[in-house]
């Protein structure tokens, strides 16, 4: 099967290219903006901005992949707040330049949206469960989801929460990285209790996507990790397994925080779909700890 991924540079994408490539019966040409950025062998890599219409449409008609699998996106909450225009021309325009590209070519569209698309009221939640964002984020991919929905001939959508891990080149932190750096440096820092979260190791979000595009599955899936935890107690599980010094954390809770975005305070999702439909299976999160740490392990050792 012939597969086509957007946003290969990214932590997902890096996560798929690693996966796919490792999977026999996929032909997998990678697609992002400017140079590669990965090492791994056995792909093809076109460099394609995903807001230019034109070049969307030529790529995928050259490749004519069976799918294609969006993970390209302005994810930048607070930045999506403040540029407007620009995150809508990423996270919405773009997607609608792949859409019609896909329809052209009849391709199944794997497209990966975010629980940033509701109020924050309530978790963990279903894929029923009624959107109503809080951010311009939030409200620009759940456009996207309603164009997919209203344009797409063959679709797939798979919502995640918080994705954490490490790839190469990588300018982005992630909470994980962030409390393990701070404690290592001995510094002081305050993380939030009042939000609930499912946090998503990127290596199974890779595999939901694949899962879903193997399967060419249609409508919403829940792709996300198994345990509800606040940013707190997150913080502390990654003291524990680095065995840092997490009297250096301090709870509080987000009216002390000024941020452009406002952020919904309980998301998390119920995955059941997911696992008994596509058998998907995320690790726990200190899983996902483990696998992080012998990354990290592995990235000081070729430095």
């Amino acid at each position: 099967m012939k597969i086509l991924i957007t946003g290969s540079n990214g932590l997902l994408g890096q996560k798929l290219v690693s996966l796919l490539t490792s999977e026999s019966s996929v032909e997998l040409v990678a697609t992002s903006r400017g140079e590669n950025r990965l090492r791994a062998a056995n792909y093809d890599y076109e460099s394609m901005d995903i807001t230019n219409k034109e070049e969307v449409k030529s790529i995928i008609e050259k490749h004519k992949p069976k799918v294609v699998i969006n993970t390209a996106a302005m994810t930048n909450v607070d930045e999506c707040e403040t540029k407007k225009e620009a995150c809508w021309k990423l996270n919405v325009d773009a997607v609608e330049y792949l859409v019609d590209a896909c329809n052209e070519i009849g391709a199944h569209l794997v497209h990966v949206s975010t629980d940033f698309i509701f109020d924050g009221t309530k978790g963990p939640l279903e894929e029923d469960e009624e959107p109503n964002p809080v951010n311009y984020y939030g409200e620009s991919k759940l456009a996207a989801e309603k164009l997919i929905e209203e344009k797409c001939e063959s679709w797939g959508i798979a919502r995640t929460v918080l994705v954490y891990g490490i790839a190469a080149d990588m300018s982005r932190s992630n909470i994980i990285l962030w409390v393990k750096k701070s404690l290592e440096n001995g510094k002081e820092i305050n993380v939030v209790n009042d939000q609930w979260r499912t946090p998503t190791l990127a290596e199974d979000l890779a595999m939901g996507c694949y899962l879903m595009a193997k399967k060419k599955a249609k409508g919403i899936y829940h792709i996300s990790g198994k345990d509800m935890l606040t940013p707190y107690e997150i913080a502390i599980k990654t003291a524990d397994h680095f065995k840092l010094d997490k009297s250096l954390i301090t709870e509080t809770d987000g009216s002390k925080f000024q941020q452009e975005a406002k952020r919904p305070p309980k998301t998390g999702f119920v995955i059941d779909k997911a696992k008994n439909e596509l058998d998907y299976d995320p690790r726990s999160f200190e899983g996902g700890l483990s696998i992080l740490g012998e990354q990290l392990k592995k990235q000081q050792k070729q430095e």
